[in-house]
Order: structure tokens, then C-alpha cells, then sequence
């Protein structure tokens, strides 16, 4: 057994967790993080500011797909400002997680479309989000997109 395997597994020993109960509580902060994207996404397309702020750390950092950094209060705002001609929506394509102790980083590709400054649009991006666990509660604390180049 190599040393790192070996210490790890001491680790897991000595907290009482033992390396399959660790993988099913990665297995559940790996799901959970999955459906809390999924909720992200319906959250935007329904404007639901409420869930939105459930789901964003007060303090996030929001890197926007044509660079601009935002703050939670300028993207919640944002999800209001949009009218009904202006709606859009965003749709996961895929989406991977992996767990560090209390933290994870989500990556994937979504679909976005809608109407913006009058012209359809469909673009695809790809997302970095980072979340914490928070007292039992997974909160976004950074995202960011990049386009996808055609």
C-alpha cells in the first residue's frame, strides 16, 4: 500500500468513516450539487430571486460569459431587470462534480438562449461553479462561464 493510500485510510480508521461511507457521502454531496445546478437554472428561468439567493453565498463571485464580474446583488437584480421579450433560459448539457472535504467544483456545459436587443440567440457555455458546505448546506461562492466558440 502506497503511503498516501495508507495514511488516508488511517484517517478514515481513526474518525470511525470508512472508505465505502466515504465514497456514499461523496456520492451525496456529488447529487446534491447536481440538483442545486438544476435548481439554479429553473430558479433563473422562473426569475425566482428567493430560491436564486438560497442557492448563492452572499458574498459570491460571478464571472458573466462576456467577462463581466458581478455580485450576487447585480445578478439577482439582473433577474428582474430582463422583461418578457428578453426571456431566457439556461439548460444543462452536462454536468460533473468532484468533491474536496466541504468543498466541490462543478463543471459542464449549458445552453442558453432567448431574445436580446430584439434578435433570437442560442449560445453554449462552459461553467466552473465553486460551492462550500455551510453548517449542512451547499452554497455557491464562485461561477463563472466561458463561450463556446462555434
Amino acid at each position: 500500500m502506497k503511503a498516501p493510500v495508507f495514511c488516508a485510510v488511517v484517517v478514515l480508521a481513526i474518525s470511525g468513516v470508512t472508505p465505502s461511507a466515504a465514497q456514499t457521502n461523496a456520492g451525496s454531496a456529488e447529487s446534491k450539487i447536481v440538483a442545486l445546478e438544476k435548481a439554479w437554472n429553473q430558479a433563473y428561468k422562473f426569475r425566482d430571486k428567493k430560491a436564486l439567493g438560497e442557492i448563492l453565498a452572499p458574498s459570491i463571485v460571478l464571472v458573466d460569459d462576456d467577462g463581466r464580474l458581478q455580485s450576487r446583488g447585480v445578478f439577482l437584480a439582473g433577474v428582474n431587470a430582463a422583461t418578457s421579450s428578453e426571456e431566457q433560459q439556461a439548460e444543462p448539457e452536462s454536468i460533473s462534480v468532484r468533491i474536496f472535504g466541504d468543498n466541490a467544483i462543478a463543471t459542464g456545459i449549458f445552453r442558453k438562449s432567448g431574445v436580446r436587443r430584439g434578435k433570437l440567440f442560442v449560445s453554449r457555455n462552459r461553467f466552473v461553479d465553486t460551492w462550500i458546505n455551510v453548517n449542512g448546506s451547499w452554497v455557491c461562492v464562485a461561477a463563472a462561464a466561458i463561450p463556446i466558440l462555434p
